[in-house]
């Protein structure tokens, strides 16, 4: 039995992030319908109450909100205008865009869904599959300020969201915490080498420095993965390259310069380019490891 309070969802994209999104909306009593590429990967979400669709029109057909978490702006464009997921959902309905693109095309989307009734925030989040799971996201939105409210019982499910600004503000933050990201990343995996090139423990080094100012949750999650070579994916270093080369393409937009998000995006590349694209981000360790004679 539903609870009075129950919305009809649908969730497009069920893949690391997707599906505990998806798992933690129908706990909480919403009527959710999913929808994903390979179907397979989308159907353990039946047992939890979902609806699981072949097409995203289909799944988004009588739905209040749709929320996206699809792989990037050029598909998510595709799923809504190409695929007809757009052209589907019903005058009114709220479309929450949580994938990771580049403001301008959060921007884009947010006008050609405007101009066929339909609201739209963008609404990346940051805290990865442990956040998912857990309902601790931090989400960052943009868009019109009463659409974020009317946003509230869905995120309330996922986290905690801070509305930041008008479409594409949400993304620009997101942005924003993916260059602190992945910089931090890259200052841990350097540090943390150089004192093993030094002779010290890595384990014992990473010990030593926390809590003080170097501190970090960087430091603490993903110098743990790097202390004891740990880079099953949890956020990919794929994704963490394409988030750079955003940040760069808006920068650059912007009239910005960002020598130290240029500089990263460089390292990311060449730790993709030698195997390590599918590993977790904290995997550039490896790269900075080889460059100086220390891998295994």
């Amino acid at each position: 039995m539903n609870k009075p309070s129950s919305l009809s969802l649908a969730v497009l994209g069920i893949g690391m992030m997707g599906l505990p999104i998806a798992q933690r909306l129908c706990a909480a009593g919403h009527r959710v319908q999913v929808w994903n590429r390979t179907r397979a990967k989308a159907e353990p979400l039946s047992t939890a109450g979902a609806i699981v669709h072949e097409k995203a029109a289909d799944a988004v057909r009588n739905a209040d909100i749709v929320l996206s978490l699809l792989e990037n702006g050029p598909v998510v464009a595709d799923v809504l205008f190409q695929q007809g997921a757009a052209a589907a959902m019903h005058p009114g309905s709220l479309f929450i865009d949580m994938a990771s693109i580049q403001p301008r095309e959060a921007r884009d989307h947010a006008l050609r869904l405007q101009a066929q009734g339909i609201a739209c925030l963008d609404a990346p989040v940051s805290g990865g599959t442990v956040g998912a799971e857990a309902g601790t996201l931090a989400i960052m939105v943009g868009g019109v300020a009463a659409d974020f409210v009317r946003a509230q019982p869905v995120f309330a499910a996922l986290g905690r969201a801070t509305h930041v600004g008008p479409h594409g503000t949400g993304q620009l933050t997101k942005l924003a915490n993916q260059m602190i990201v992945g910089i931090t990343i890259g200052a841990v995996a350097e540090a943390l080498l150089l004192a093993a090139k030094g002779g010290a423990d890595m384990a014992k080094v990473r010990e030593a420095i926390s809590g003080g100012f170097a501190d970090s949750r960087i430091l603490q999650l993903h110098g743990q993965r790097m202390v004891e070579q740990d880079f099953a994916p949890r956020g990919r270093v794929n994704v963490q390259l394409k988030d750079m080369r955003n940040a760069l393409a808006t920068a650059d937009e912007l009239g910005f310069e960002a020598p130290i998000t240029a500089l990263l995006k460089q390292l990311y590349t060449q730790t993709a380019e030698h195997g390590w694209a599918d590993l977790d981000q904290s995997a550039l360790f490896l790269e900075l490891a080889r460059r100086n004679g220390l891998a295994k």
